[in-house]
């Protein structure tokens, strides 16, 4: 199987398409400006006790209050508040936290009403993004995840991955960890570190505990409350951090800052595979390039095709994700009914996981399969449901099929589900119905380059456009491209976007800076100045 990564910048978003021989699994997107996600640290303060919950809230800087649960403090709350007081105390020398002395555990009966306070400083860490109306889910357990290890102030144990089964190689793993890492600190061996030598360990143990220290430190120095005092790598590196595997064929990257990133990251990680980061410099946008711009149109919606006319209907609610399986023209097998719905089924089933990593859905999920009457045929598709999901990171649990026919699915959920609409607006009516006769696409494509180039004074620019219209604009010996670059200087460069509609375009500087030159827009202009 070969897999690569494709990372698309722009400058209002960045997208990540994870590929599994060609076919799309995996896809993030977050706009540049948003910085708020799971894995950062805030020095925060409470806002309001809730002991009907046992919990209270928390201000964190954002636009809704944060949640903190007495049960996410954690059983080392007391140590952490102590050795938080002890670093406040003195602005000039950093309080070490292996001289810091443990408090007992905190009880797991206790009340959030005896042990809080509103306005008490607290060190916490997002665990889950927000999603609808909740705001984010904190905890006061720290954590520093790496790929090989997670280092977790003030544990006191060394746990190892269940998925290592080895018992030679856990015990081996469990004493190599005892034997570096710093008093006071907890470790989660990965399952990647199977293997792994002392040397590799140790230095992702360090790197770590730097970013520990730097984040005490700034607790330390600043006063201003809320604040982050760490934030999680980047979107990018975050992604390869769990997803990496050195038998990747390919991460390509079309923005030199990300792509310098990225290729420091994986030589510290995995020296030998360094070569596979590439940046990609190619005039056609990155996604149309590597097929990926096809599949999000096809993979996203409410409706989701897959083989031989068969397809899933998915609704999202506020308490869960609803499938439905449709055979829809699927032709009869020659042995019957059965042996018909079993296909339809299990190709469900191989659709619906890709789907499920794809849209990242989480907490309930129902799915309804086409009926079956043979217990083996409903235990095979269990089976296979189970299969597919495997290579699904976030934890889940499958229940099999009931006596009305529904598999029950919850998968982890940390962040709101991914939603990509494939549904185009008209470029040209905004909406209203309406539009400028077709055949005067291209007039109304040149007037905006003679604005361009005449008035605003940009000669060197990239025109993005529907395929097909770039496929009309570049026939000919004497092509309208041709013509224009005559007219106007051949700086003028037509390129074929998947992402855009059929009357749409797009133009961009030679820096790659998209220009705003929307019909809509350049009428408001036109009568906000006439009116005045």
């Amino acid at each position: 199987m070969t897999s690569e990564v494709i990372i698309d910048v722009q400058p209002k978003e960045i997208s990540i398409a994870l590929l599994e021989d060609k076919q799309l699994v995996e896809y993030q997107n977050e706009p540049q400006a948003v910085s708020y996600s799971v894995g950062n640290i805030y020095a925060a303060k409470v806002k309001k006790l809730m002991p009907g919950l046992n919990a209270c809230f928390v201000d964190v800087g954002y636009e809704k209050v944060a949640f903190l649960h007495y049960l996410d403090l954690g059983n080392q709350f007391s140590s952490f508040e102590k050795y938080l007081k002890q670093v406040q105390s003195d602005k000039k020398n950093l309080y070490p936290i292996q001289k810091a002395t443990r408090q007992p555990d905190l009880p797991k009966e206790g009340s959030v009403q005896t042990t809080l306070k509103v306005g008490q400083e607290l060190l916490v860490q997002v665990v889950k993004e927000p999603i609808s109306t909740k705001g984010p889910r904190l905890t006061c357990e720290l954590s520093f995840a790496g790929r090989y290890i997670v280092l977790i102030p003030f544990g006191d144990k060394v746990n190892v991955s269940t998925k290592i089964k080895r018992s030679e190689e856990r015990s081996r793993l469990k004493q190599l960890i005892q034997s570096i890492k710093p008093k006071n600190f907890g470790v989660i061996v990965r399952t990647v570190a199977e293997g792994k030598r002392a040397a590799e360990l140790d230095a992702e143990m360090k790197i770590l505990l730097k970013r520990w220290e730097d984040t005490i430190a700034k607790v330390q120095t600043t006063t201003e409350r809320p604040i982050m005092v760490f934030e999680e790598e980047s979107r990018a590196v975050a992604l390869l951090r769990d997803l990496f595997n050195p038998t990747y064929d390919g991460i390509h990257i079309n923005d030199e800052a990300i792509f310098h990133q990225v290729k420091e990251y994986v030589g510290i990680i995995a020296p030998e595979k360094q070569e596979i980061v590439k940046q990609y410099t190619g005039n056609v946008p990155i996604f149309d390039n590597f097929g990926v711009t096809k599949q999000l149109k096809s993979g996203f919606g409410r409706t989701v095709n897959y083989k031989h006319g068969a397809y899933l209907i998915i609704e999202h609610t506020e308490a869960m994700h609803v499938v439905d399986v449709n055979s829809g023209t699927r032709v009869k097998k020659e042995n019957g009914q059965e042996a018909n719905a079993l296909e339809t089924n299990l190709g469900a089933a191989d659709e619906l996981a890709r789907q499920l990593r794809l849209r990242d859905m989480g907490g309930i999920i129902v799915v309804d399969f086409v009926d079956m009457n043979l217990a083996e045929d409903r235990q095979m598709l269990y089976e296979r449901m189970c299969k597919n999901m495997q290579k699904d990171r976030a934890r889940h649990n499958i229940l099999p099929l009931s006596k009305f026919g529904l598999m029950q699915i919850t998968r982890q959920r940390v962040r709101p589900a991914m939603d990509v609409n494939v549904e185009e607006e008209c470029p040209t009516c905004f909406g209203t119905g309406k539009i400028k006769s077709s055949i005067l696409f291209t007039d109304q494509l040149e007037s905006k380059i003679n604005r361009l180039v005449n008035k605003i004074g940009v000669r060197k620019f990239y025109l993005h456009v529907h395929p097909y219209v770039a496929a009309f604009i570049n026939q000919g010996i004497v092509s309208l491209k041709r013509k224009w670059q005559m007219k106007y200087g051949f700086g003028v460069r037509v390129i074929p976007s998947q992402k855009l509609g059929f009357l749409q375009y797009e133009f961009y500087d030679e820096k790659r800076q998209f220009i705003d030159m929307k019909e809509e827009i350049e009428t408001k202009t036109t009568k906000t100045k006439g009116n005045k």
